[in-house]
């Protein structure tokens, strides 16, 4: 039977303080707060989710507006998959709720028992969903990276992926064997001819699913910050047109991807275009926006995990 709109309405507002309670990590006094109710009623719609299984481990309940969000986002990009979280007031940069669901993207294909291919990008969001994926001995899926993780003085990123989800699912992983960038466009095309390289670059190419983080091109970018790039490097591919960057592979507005700065240096896996095959990314955040609605206009993905906050911001583009 159809649920009537007031009852449509309380299951939505059940779904939300029992996200912000179980995957937020709220209290309930934080969560009256934040929906502007008694703590008592906030024990009610907590209870109520519950009882009506909205919740488990993950977030069952399709909250409306995340779902007219993810619909109008699909229609207007040509996206074949998108997916809205909640934004938590409290933190609207928190990658906890994206974490999740990149999370529940992984784990799906990666039950499978077909062999699979995955592809990862690097950065926080990377990283938090992987640390979600449950322990499952898979050894005949792969797990390849899309980047290096040495920057140019030698050291190591905190942000790996791929080796922390072979730990957990058991599986073999290809790391990228090279820095980030290296000196010159020369010495870059000479150690992609090294054949691990390649062999790495090979199997990227048959990923059956790419999952990416999005990362803006500006003081805060997260190339910059961690050690990648330096502020000169920055600053030349800003003067470039670049607003954001997939896997170190930094774009302008409409999506296209730069042709000189570091992009000459990069040794990240190429990103296929036009795209091939699922290619998921998760971002969300004010400073993200125009990098995620620039990737979306260059077509360079067709699966997008953000939230509310992020997504009216790109449809209000």
């Amino acid at each position: 039977m159809a649920l009537s709109s007031s009852e449509r309405s309380r299951l939505d507002d059940a779904a939300r303080a029992g996200w912000l309670y179980y995957i937020g990590g709220h209290t309930q006094d934080e969560i009256a707060k934040t929906l502007k109710v008694s703590r008592a009623t906030v024990q009610r719609l907590v209870s109520l989710c519950l009882s009506e299984r909205l919740i488990t481990f993950r977030l069952e309940h399709p909250i409306a507006a995340c779902m007219g969000l993810a619909t109008q986002l699909v229609d207007r990009f040509g996206l074949r998959t998108c997916e809205i979280v909640p934004t938590d007031p409290a933190s609207p940069t928190s990658v906890a709720g994206i974490a999740e669901r990149a999370a529940a993207l992984l784990e799906t294909t990666l039950r499978s028992k077909k062999p699979k291919i995955v592809a990862i990008g690097t950065g926080r969001a990377m990283r938090a969903a992987v640390e979600l994926v449950p322990h499952m001995n898979r050894p005949d899926h792969r797990l390849v990276s899309l980047v290096g993780n040495i920057s140019t003085d030698g050291s190591a990123t905190f942000f790996d992926t791929v080796g922390r989800l072979a730990e957990l699912i058991k599986a073999r992983h290809y790391p990228m064997p090279l820095p980030v960038l290296l000196s010159s466009e020369a010495e870059r095309d000479q150690m992609l001819g090294m054949s691990p390289t390649k062999m790495v670059r090979a199997i990227a190419a048959k990923a059956d699913l790419r999952l990416v983080g999005v990362g803006q091109m500006d003081r805060n970018a997260q190339f910059y910050v961690d050690g990648f790039i330096g502020r000169e490097e920055l600053f030349e591919l800003i003067r470039l047109g670049a607003i954001g960057e997939l896997a170190g592979w930094a774009y302008n507005a409409s999506g296209r991807f730069i042709r000189g700065g570091t992009n000459r240096r990069l040794t990240s896996v190429p990103h296929p275009v036009p795209i091939k095959g699922p290619t998921v990314a998760a971002a969300l955040g004010p400073a993200k926006v125009a990098a995620i609605l620039a990737v979306l206009k260059g077509r360079l993905i067709n699966g997008l995990i953000t939230d509310e906050a992020t997504a009216k911001a790109l449809l209000a583009h």
